[in-house]
């Protein structure tokens, strides 16, 4: 096997939390910020153990006979018994695919079929999305596959609907005045009880209509507005999207940020949404003026993603 130790990039899901698992579109970026990637040690710290254990274990869940690809789990054994860890800046339950990341490296570095990282067409996309899904669900107990297609590919994806997504060119990045920034909630959050509690809203009439009569519809017009850099229907409808969220989610916004999120609403400077599934990690926020908000939230720290 080939010793390279390619990069693999965090993702940030811009658009379509908790909606793309009702069928509502979502919009995804590479965070380059956030990198991880194979290395061998001699001997490791606490760190690299930690992840040269966890590795072992899901090694382990490679081996049976239905996995949806065919991994050489012979050679992959024989590395991390070499001393082969996953090193990653990307932090764990924070929404930016740390999980998404490692799964696209071991897939990269042992599928024996592998589809190529620039796929041409979408049934590959879907392909890898399949595959992706089996692999994450190790660690979430459900995975759609995005994150992981995301962080394999290094490309921005447009997801349509859940059997249809493609990579999509975004505007250029500007030195402008506005941005998507995020703000550090100062704890990870755990997917799987964010997703029981939104399932579990989900058996609402209520809820269910808000989700596909409102959320939806905002959610994509915003999608739409952000792809075609229109950002006067893009912030209308980040109002609509946010109130609806601070509305109907208030157990996925994480401690403390509730009346941050009440303050954007009201005083239109900034608007915040959700981060991957919520309950810690990372918030979400929008803003026209990015100086100027930067300077209310200083002291939570915003880090850029994205400028326009």
């Amino acid at each position: 096997m080939s010793r390279s130790n390619p990069l693999f990039y965090g993702k940030i899901l811009l658009f379509g939390e908790y909606g793309i698992i009702k069928d509502s579109m979502g919009l995804s970026i590479p965070h380059t910020y956030y990198k991880g990637a194979f290395q061998f040690e001699e001997s490791f710290n606490a760190t690299q153990a930690k992840s040269n254990e966890h590795l072992l274990k899901y090694l382990d869940y490679l081996k049976v006979e239905d996995a949806p690809c065919t991994f050489n789990t012979a050679a992959f054994e024989d590395d991390l018994n070499n001393g082969l860890y996953f090193d990653s800046s990307i932090p764990q339950g924070f929404g930016v695919g740390s999980s998404g990341a490692l799964v696209a490296a071991i897939y990269d570095r042992y599928c024996e079929d592998k589809i190529a990282k620039n796929p041409e067409k979408s049934s590959d996309i879907k392909a890898l999305k399949t595959v992706f899904s089996w692999m994450e669900s190790y660690f979430h107990g459900k995975s759609s596959g995005i994150d992981p297609t995301i962080c394999y590919m290094g490309l921005p994806l447009l997801i349509k609907s859940k059997d249809e997504l493609g990579s999509v060119a975004l505007p250029a990045e500007t030195s402008g005045e506005g941005a998507v920034f995020l703000l550090n909630s100062g704890m990870p959050g755990e997917t799987q009880p964010m997703v029981e509690i939104f399932m579990d809203k989900l058996k609402e009439e209520g809820f269910r209509s808000m989700l596909k009569n409102q959320f939806v519809k905002y959610n994509d017009a915003c999608i739409k507005a952000f792809v075609e850099g229109d950002t006067k229907p893009l912030f209308s409808n980040l109002k609509k999207l946010s109130k609806l969220v601070l509305e109907n989610f208030e157990p996925m916004i994480p401690q403390g940020f509730h009346d941050l999120w009440k303050e954007g609403l009201e005083s239109e400077e900034y608007f915040l949404k959700l981060c991957g599934s919520g309950g810690g990690g990372f918030v979400m926020g929008f803003t026209r003026d990015y100086e100027k908000t930067q300077e209310l939230l200083k002291e939570f720290q915003p880090e850029v993603v994205y400028r326009f």
